[in-house]
């Protein structure tokens, strides 16, 4: 089993014991773990703090730049878990969810949290894909 770490060059840098993503290969496929994604810019600053939709955004774009580095993208994803700070947000986080994930309609999880890691990014989503 090959294991390959995915860390794309415009991305913060890693700080700690962890990858990006994390490619697995299993032979006639491979499976795709990426951790969770925040609204933070490559160099540590929150996006767009208060405005849920273009943090929703950019974590989705940010989940497909790292699929990428492995062949995959969003329509391979077979799991979802979003955490957010308010799920008064639901309905906005919702529907971006739903255009990013109009393909793959993945098993999903969506859960309340007190805080993110960084303050001003409300919103934290990680993914498991699948690419045969």
């Amino acid at each position: 089993m090959a294991k390959k770490q995915l860390n794309p060059e415009n991305f913060t840098e890693i700080m700690g014991a962890y990858s990006h993503g994390l490619s697995i290969d299993l032979g006639s496929s491979k499976m795709i773990f990426v951790t969770g994604q925040i609204a933070m810019d490559k160099d540590g600053n929150a996006v767009a703090p208060g405005d849920i939709v273009k943090q929703t955004e950019f974590v989705f774009e940010n989940i497909n730049s790292i699929l990428k580095e492995s062949d995959a993208s969003l329509d391979d994803v077979v799991k979802a878990v979003i955490y957010v700070t308010n799920m008064d947000d639901f309905k906005e986080i919702s529907a971006v969810r739903n255009k990013y994930f109009a393909k793959s309609k993945p098993v999903s999880t969506l859960v309340e949290i007190n805080r993110t890691v960084k303050d001003g990014c409300d919103i934290e989503i990680e993914v498991i894909a699948v690419k045969e």
